[in-house]
């Protein structure tokens, strides 16, 4: 039986990178539920399309145990000076670190790498991340690759490059 995963999404979230995820998953039966890093579960892609999430993050919050995966969606929101829930990041923060301490797998992409750096999870890990994210990796090891999977942490440098993690990702879901 494949795993579980919970996908979180900030308020704008890129929506290619999003997309690949949950298509993926539909397509390779892996359960997953879609968390928005909002206090609304109705978001917009980057490209200004309306989504409604299954849920928000603060909900996910208690219930990580349910999870075998998380993925952060990265987004524009990522982007200095954005208007992001700064409580549903803090709470998104909060449980990506909870899913570490099971070892549980963190899955992203973009800036990904620097929300699971912010979350103390990627201390002396190899990270893919966006080039202008590079510098604001403190513990884990930015790289320029572009997709690396180090112990539990799954990382992509841009939407452009999740195609090439996913046969790793997928097979470590199954």
């Amino acid at each position: 039986m494949s795993k579980k995963v919970a996908v979180i999404a900030p308020d704008p979230v890129n929506g290619m990178g999003l997309f690949q995820y949950l298509e993926a998953f539909f397509e390779n039966k892996i359960q997953y539920k879609t968390f928005a890093i909002s206090d609304k579960k109705e978001i917009k892609t980057n490209s200004g399309i309306t989504i409604v999430l299954d849920d928000v993050v603060a909900n996910l919050k208690g219930h990580e145990k349910e999870y075998d995966a998380l993925v952060f969606s990265c987004g524009d929101a990522m982007i200095p000076g954005s208007k992001i829930n700064e409580k549903a990041m803090a709470d998104a923060v909060g449980i990506i670190a909870e899913f570490n301490k099971e070892n549980k797998l963190l899955i992203g992409h973009c800036a990904a790498a620097v929300i699971f750096d912010n979350a103390g999870v990627t201390n002396g890990k190899k990270v893919a991340v966006h080039p202008y994210g590079k510098a604001a990796v403190k513990n884990g090891v930015a790289t320029d690759d572009k997709f690396n999977v180090d112990k539990n942490i799954f990382t992509a440098q841009c939407e452009n490059s999740i195609w090439q993690l996913m046969p790793e990702l997928l097979n470590a879901l199954k």
